[in-house]
């Protein structure tokens, strides 16, 4: 009971147990209600544990943000903080509803095929072949040369850039080895360069770059993250969505492994807008032309990739192609440059003539030569590269780069 002179601060007591006793949460627990203070935004995607979207991280309960004073807002009156305490209390730590929960995920390869499908990766190339280079660089100065051309090509890889390269990759028909270019570009750029590196499949028709890559277990996919990302994220936010893989690279599925699932070419675009400003290249595996979202892919790409087998068919295929870019807007087939893969060893085919007529109609031209390694599928492992390849590889990463550097966006 308040009494005598002191029955000011006897009320004040008294508001302060009813603000304390008006916080209690769920099963009793009091919480007590802070200073108010500026609201942190900062989020913490918990998506690999939780199976949901990401919760707000500077509130440790839910509902908690929805409390969003500002220092020197509230009057100064004691007895009017206090009541003003009071009445907020219950509303401020009411629960708020649940964030939308995510998909589950799925393994890459399944695990009743993944005994039968396990085999012992073997080398790019022969011991023979292994000893026999290495005999030629100790009698001669290839050594040097070889220094002297990883160095000009590291130069030009680790050129800074003021916006996100995308470079698209692409074919005119299935088994060119598109994914397997499209895995060995992003993990060259990733090796070479410090800034976030993106792996985007743009292909959901059972795609194989999830597998190149050595993903285990995919989860959101291009389509979802579309309406996800949002300009006010952080790169640790967005990254909570994606697969991550070796040196600083990133993974974004287009599906799950299963038939039927469609991207649409405005899904792609709103995620190509949400996640370019995080990362400095952007290799994109699209479909094989003339689909909708590989046409729009290839028109919006700083760089562009078209692989095609080092067969007779392949090449004039390819070539026709070609003729007919030669109409489109002279961006479109100068930032292009033609991959000839070679399936097999010893084809038969004089490459050096192919590639010259292909340069003809204003591409540039790589060979990525035969590889044991890469000719038997699965996981990408660089150390087991022959050399050869490896050279190929750095220099059509250097080369498309150099082209998206000089181009503008269209």
């Amino acid at each position: 009971m308040p009494s005598g002179d002191g029955w000011q601060g006897d009320v004040l007591r008294d508001l302060r147990g009813g603000a304390e006793q008006g916080a209690q949460g769920p099963g009793g627990q009091t919480y007590r209600a802070s200073t108010p203070g500026p609201v942190q935004s900062t989020q913490a995607p918990d998506a690999a544990h939780s199976g949901g979207a990401p919760r707000q991280a500077a509130y440790p309960y839910e509902g908690q943000e929805q409390h969003a004073g500002h220092p020197g807002s509230w009057p100064q009156q004691a007895g009017y903080q206090e009541r003003r305490q009071e009445q907020q209390a219950p509303a401020a730590y009411a629960p708020a509803p649940q964030p939308q929960r995510g998909p589950g995920s799925r393994p890459v390869v399944d695990e009743d095929l993944a005994d039968a499908l396990h085999s012992k990766p073997r080398h790019g190339e022969s011991f023979a072949a292994r000893a026999a280079r290495a005999l030629r660089r100790t009698l001669s100065s290839s050594a040097a040369r070889e220094v002297a051309e990883i160095t000009r090509t590291a130069a030009v890889l680790q050129q800074p850039v003021t916006t996100g390269r995308q470079i698209a990759v692409t074919s005119i028909r299935g088994g060119s080895g598109k994914s397997t270019v499209a895995a060995l570009l992003g993990t060259t750029y990733a090796h070479y360069r410090h800034d976030p590196v993106l792996f985007l499949e743009a292909d959901p028709a059972l795609g194989s770059l999830p597998q190149r890559l050595g993903a285990e277990a995919l989860r959101w996919t291009t389509s979802e993250i579309a309406d996800i990302v949002k300009a006010d994220m952080s790169l640790l936010d967005v990254t909570g969505y994606l697969v991550q893989l070796p040196n600083n690279a990133w993974l974004l599925p287009a599906s799950q492994g299963q038939i039927g699932v469609m991207l649409d070419s405005r899904a792609y675009e709103r995620a190509v807008v949400a996640l370019r400003r995080y990362f400095g290249v952007m290799v994109i595996d699209c479909e094989t032309l003339p689909t909708e979202v590989a046409r729009v892919a290839l028109a919006a790409a700083h760089g562009r990739v078209l692989t095609t087998p080092a067969t007779p068919e392949g090449i004039t295929s390819t070539f026709s192609v070609l003729q007919w870019m030669q109409g489109l807007p002279r961006h479109v087939i100068a930032g292009t440059v033609v991959v000839l893969t070679e399936l097999v060893a010893h084809s038969g085919v004089d490459l050096d003539e192919a590639a010259q007529r292909l340069r003809s109609t204003g591409v540039s031209v790589q060979v990525l030569p035969y590889d044991r390694h890469l000719a038997a599928g699965g996981r990408v492992r660089t150390e087991l590269l022959a050399q050869p390849t490896r050279e190929a590889a750095a220099r059509l990463a250097a080369d498309v780069f150099q082209l998206s550097l000089a181009q503008k966006r269209h």
